[in-house]
């Protein structure tokens, strides 16, 4: 069996620019490539260590539940991990984010947040805490 090495997330978005922007000089994520042609343009980002998380309806009710205190997600949400979950989430809102649910501490002992970010995205942004 092939091992695979990477996983990429691709969002296809009519406003790139807006969401490179966003994505990259508000968030943080480094350009790995840029790509060009007569066809169109893509940018891949370096997102650190990348997992897929597969999850049952009433788990990813219940992770809502939590973050938001209702169910908001569509079948798709990343989430990404920072340092200050707090000065994150403040950061992206002033860069256009909508804050669905500024950032709550979790019953696994992260300090999580939700937003609706470009390319229709549904963000987490959470910080793990050590105490």
């Amino acid at each position: 069996m092939t091992e695979v090495r990477e996983l990429r997330l691709v969002v296809t978005t009519s406003d790139y620019d807006a969401a490179l922007r966003f994505y990259r000089d508000v968030l943080g994520l480094p350009e790995r490539a840029v790509y060009a042609s007569p066809n169109g343009r893509v940018t891949i980002l370096e997102a650190g260590r990348a997992t897929l998380e597969i999850a049952d309806p009433g788990h990813a009710e219940f992770v809502d539940e939590v973050e938001v205190g209702r169910r908001v997600a569509g079948q798709i949400r990343v989430a990404f991990e920072v340092d200050d979950s707090t000065e994150a989430t403040a950061r992206l809102a002033e860069a256009g984010a909508e804050v669905i649910a500024e950032p709550t501490r979790t019953p696994w002992n992260s300090l999580n947040a939700r937003l609706q970010g470009p390319g229709d995205l549904q963000l987490t942004l959470f910080q793990e805490l050590d105490d």
